[in-house]
């Protein structure tokens, strides 16, 4: 299955999609040139690989609540949030983006995660009243990204959330959700969640008002600019929450009872994780991209793994990488034979009081048991 906007003019897909999914433009031609109208105007991705899931039924969010890293069981109309399903060890499993509205909780994953996250959700329904349907046949997202988007959504006669994750609906079927902002902080991103049938006329119409469509190329660009990890290609089996920024934006740290939740905890409150993300400058001497999981080395050691490595149109070469917390911030680092460097602003954080005083206890009890020589 094929995006309809893969036929428009300059498409080119994706040299390796992922497999089952549906295929989308890497570029329409200039994948510079749609970074800058990205960051500077407004821009239409096709996103339309995600798999899409609904879970209505009267249980849903008191049941996703129980199954996710996320306070969900008053998750209001017309709201979405993001969320983990972890191990019982804490290892993400799903990062899921989620839209309440009008009696059912929608869904979005990681191309090709769909079915077994639907597997799982059948698993644990139990006798309660839900009824999990995977969606991605039917439904596609795009994302309208940019300062313009809004400017945008208006003139096409569109809803325009005004908040970060809030949801409305669209006249045709679909809703429009407000997601956090990609690239310096300034490109809005406003996900539209329709029937796959409306994308050709949709697309239409945001053409129409000022948009410009940009393929997926240019949203990875500033995707990682922006230091948001993907689930699988910045993260891999031995990922728990509190080495990504998820731990801000899909976990509620006052909430227990959950999988994978007491490794959450107690990373949390100890200690740092055992791997922080980072993002690379790396030299740009190689033509070829290095692909996600290549080692991260300091000389000859292994610190580290790269995660999403993209061509960005203002700082060249940069990366995703989960790297060790003993990693200094200015150490020599080769990524596939390209010099790199971690970006100054993540430096390592200092350790407040309250958590230094909490590992001089934790130390303590582990002295006073040891048994002595």
């Amino acid at each position: 299955m094929s995006s309809p906007l893969l036929s428009r003019p300059g498409a080119v897909a994706v040299d390796e999609p992922v497999e089952a999914a549906p295929a989308v433009a890497a570029h329409y031609g200039d994948p510079l040139r749609e970074q800058r109208l990205l960051a500077e105007g407004a821009g239409l991705v096709d996103r339309s690989d995600r798999d899409v899931l609904v879970v209505p039924g009267a249980d849903r969010l008191s049941w996703l609540h129980s199954l996710t890293s996320q306070h969900l069981d008053r998750l209001a109309d017309a709201t979405g949030s993001e969320a983990l399903v972890l191990s019982p060890n804490g290892h993400v499993e799903h990062h899921l983006v989620l839209a309440e509205l009008a009696g059912s909780t929608w869904v979005d994953v990681e191309p090709a995660t769909g079915v077994a996250l639907h597997a799982f959700l059948e698993r644990m329904r139990f006798m309660l009243r839900v009824e999990p349907q995977l969606r991605t046949g039917q439904e596609a997202v795009l994302s309208l990204v940019g300062p313009r988007a809004l400017d945008v959504l208006t003139a096409a006669g569109l809803p325009a959330p005004a908040a970060e994750y809030a949801v409305q609906p669209l006249t045709d079927g679909g809703f429009a959700r407000r997601m956090r902002p990609i690239g310096d902080g300034t490109a809005l991103v406003v996900d539209l969640v329709v029937p796959r049938t409306a994308v050709d006329g949709l697309a239409d119409r945001l053409l129409a008002a000022g948009a410009r469509l940009a393929g997926v190329q240019a949203y990875e660009a500033l995707r990682v600019e922006a230091r948001r990890p993907r689930l699988g290609a910045d993260s891999d089996h031995r990922t728990i929450p509190n080495e990504l920024e998820w731990l801000t934006s899909a976990v509620h740290l006052d909430k227990g009872c959950y999988r994978g939740q007491e490794t959450v905890a107690r990373v949390h409150n100890l200690g740092r994780p055992p791997r922080r993300l980072v993002l690379l400058h790396l030299d740009g001497v190689s033509e070829d991209l290095t692909e996600p999981g290549a080692p991260v080395l300091a000389g000859t050691r292994e610190v580290g793994r790269v995660g999403t490595v993209v061509r960005h149109h203002e700082l060249g070469v940069i990366a995703l990488a989960l790297v060790k917390q003993s990693v200094a911030h200015d150490a020599a680092l080769t990524v596939g034979g390209s010099v790199a460097a971690i970006d100054p602003d993540d430096a390592v954080a200092e350790v407040d009081d309250t958590r230094a005083a909490a590992r001089e206890r934790i130390r303590a009890v582990r002295s006073a048991t040891m048994p002595r020589a």
